[in-house]
This record gives C-alpha cells, sequence and structure tokens, in this order.
C-alpha cells in the first residue's frame, strides 16, 4: 500500500495524482479512471482495475460451472425463435 497524500482540489476541481502512485498502476496521461464515489469516500482505480474487481464480484455469485455467455446467447437464440 502507498502512503497517505494530501491534494488540494484545483480552480477547475482538479487534482494531481502522486508519481509514484501513477507508476504503481502504470497510468498514462490520457488513461481513463473509474471513480467511484461512497459513504466513506472516493475511490479511484485504472479500468482494468475496476474490471477485475467487478470480475471477482461476480464470480462469488455465479457457480464455477456456470457459463454466462453461453446462457446469454442461449437466452437470445430463445428470443429470437420465438418473434
Amino acid at each position: 500500500m502507498l502512503d497517505t497524500y494530501k491534494a488540494r482540489i484545483g480552480e477547475e476541481g482538479r487534482i494531481v495524482l502522486p508519481l509514484d502512485w501513477r507508476k504503481a498502476v502504470h497510468a498514462q496521461p490520457g488513461d481513463e479512471l473509474v471513480i467511484q464515489v461512497s459513504d466513506d469516500g472516493l475511490h479511484i482505480s485504472t479500468v482494468q482495475q475496476a474490471i477485475k474487481r467487478f470480475q471477482q464480484l461476480v464470480a462469488q455469485h455465479v457457480p464455477a460451472d456456470v457459463d454466462l455467455v453461453e446462457e446469454l446467447i442461449r437466452e437470445r437464440r430463445a428470443e429470437a425463435d420465438e418473434e
């Protein structure tokens, strides 16, 4: 875990992330970040980190032998057959 960093919000609402933090997550200028707001503050992550976190969350609720993509394809084909 990296150290806590204190920052000011600039006049245009911008904050600067420390170079060490950007290096740690391989973030480059122009990269998109995901910012989530919760009761306990802001959580900033890269898009790749957010995807990984979401995949882990879904994996907790979907059995390992279930293929969600195949289920979706099967449902869509069934819907198309009904039309």
